[in-house]
């Protein structure tokens, strides 16, 4: 899929909202994508997973043993791509604020892992979710989001893949442009922030 395709599925399912929003990151902007309106349509999810696989190099492909997404933004995406590799897809929660794997997920041993997902703004989510693979025994070998929000700058441990870079200017709450200030904040992130 070329950038132009991927965007046109992001505002044919109203996924792109403007407004004033509170990441789950802290920062502060005008825009936000609710992948969860992307991939309500199975169709159009199912696409973007096999548009996303194809970023995957072969060789880091072909070493994956199982997929991981954290809750609640990945599962819908780490689902379809665990379907679109052929591979069995599990989700971390974090009930009391530490991802861990529940509900009688496991990772065998040494297991490689593919993180998948949805949008990446600073990584920390992803670093956090890397690191419960690693106390469940897995390796995290890859990283898949649809978005990267974060100009470039995640530094996720993994090589990363996204979709599409989607930067959006973000900003610290005090510093934000009077015309965004003046906005009622929507939290429309999975963190209580």
């Amino acid at each position: 899929m070329t950038e132009d395709e991927i965007l046109s599925e992001f505002r044919a399912s109203e996924a792109l909202l403007e407004g004033h929003f509170k990441l789950s990151s802290g920062k502060h902007s005008g825009h936000y994508l609710q992948c969860a309106r992307v991939l309500m349509n199975p169709d159009r999810a199912g696409r973007l997973a096999l548009a996303l696989a194809q970023k995957i190099p072969r060789e880091i492909r072909n070493e994956i043993d199982v997929v991981v997404s954290p809750a609640m933004g990945g599962i819908i995406i780490g689902q379809e791509m665990g379907r679109a590799l052929g591979k069995d897809a599990m989700f971390l929660e974090r009930p009391e604020g530490e991802f861990h794997l529940r509900r009688g997920f496991r990772i065998e041993p040494g297991a490689k892992v593919l993180m998948v997902e949805d949008v990446v703004t600073t990584g920390l989510s992803s670093r956090e979710a890397i690191a419960a693979v690693g106390r469940e025994g897995g390796e995290v070998i890859a990283e898949v989001s649809l978005v990267d929000r974060s100009n470039g700058s995640a530094d996720l441990g993994v090589p990363f893949f996204p979709l599409i870079d989607i930067n959006f200017p973000t900003y610290d709450e005090e510093d934000l442009p009077e015309e965004l200030a003046a906005i009622e904040v929507t939290k429309p992130g999975s963190r209580a922030a």
